[in-house]
């Protein structure tokens, strides 16, 4: 199993703030003049990854499960190691007849089977969990940004990681208010929840 996450958003080349492009019937002086207005911005996608509290609290909830798997797995594998070091014991030791011997040989092969089914299945699911993350990591981000160019400021926010953008003012760069905002819009929806729960109980009592 792969020891990080899997990041969904690093694919993500450019993110559009909002659909911010002009109506066929608009006049051409309408169109020069809403883009004279309009901006660039980008954003880096290691701070939003690095200081988003959603996705602190994702990657510790998966690591958490990533080393659940592995411990149950290990203790699997180990078990099954005791049982075959038992058995090669046992013949060595003529401890049984033939047909107990395919019997007992028989139930390892089967075993070694159900745990390599239970470590794929596990794998799959974790995949799966991580694949959900990262999607509602992007609808979270691209909803969070059609709210914050609402006003049509930006004509385009980018996405920059690493050196996929060879040059860019660090006056462009709004990644902090994207995050700040995005850890405000986290929180009031976190409370929402927490209450939304609350009244669920309360309700379920009466």
């Amino acid at each position: 199993m792969k020891k990080t996450l899997i990041l969904a958003i690093v694919a993500m080349s450019t993110l559009a703030a909002c659909n911010n492009q002009p109506q066929q019937n608009e006049t051409q002086s309408n169109n020069s003049g809403k883009q004279s207005s309009q901006q660039i911005a980008y954003i880096e996608i290691d701070s939003i990854m690095s200081k988003y509290t959603y996705w602190q609290e994702v990657t510790k909830l998966m690591q958490q499960r990533e080393a659940n798997i592995q411990k149950t797995l290990a203790s699997k594998q180990q078990a099954l190691q005791q049982a075959a070091a038992n058995f090669q014991q046992g013949i060595q030791q003529n401890k049984y007849t033939q047909q107990q011997a395919q019997g007992i040989q028989a139930s390892l092969q089967k075993q070694a089977q159900d745990a390599d089914a239970l470590s794929q299945r596990l794998g799959a699911e974790y995949q799966q969990q991580v694949a959900e993350y990262n999607q509602a990591l992007a609808d979270s981000l691209h909803h969070y940004l059609e709210s914050f160019n609402k006003d049509k400021k930006y004509a385009m926010i980018l996405a920059k990681q690493g050196d996929n953008i060879l040059y860019a003012d660090k006056g462009l760069d709004i990644t902090d208010q994207i995050v700040k905002g995005l850890n405000k819009a986290y929180k009031g929806m976190k409370k929402e929840d927490t209450a939304k729960a609350t009244e669920e109980k309360s309700d379920e009592k009466k």
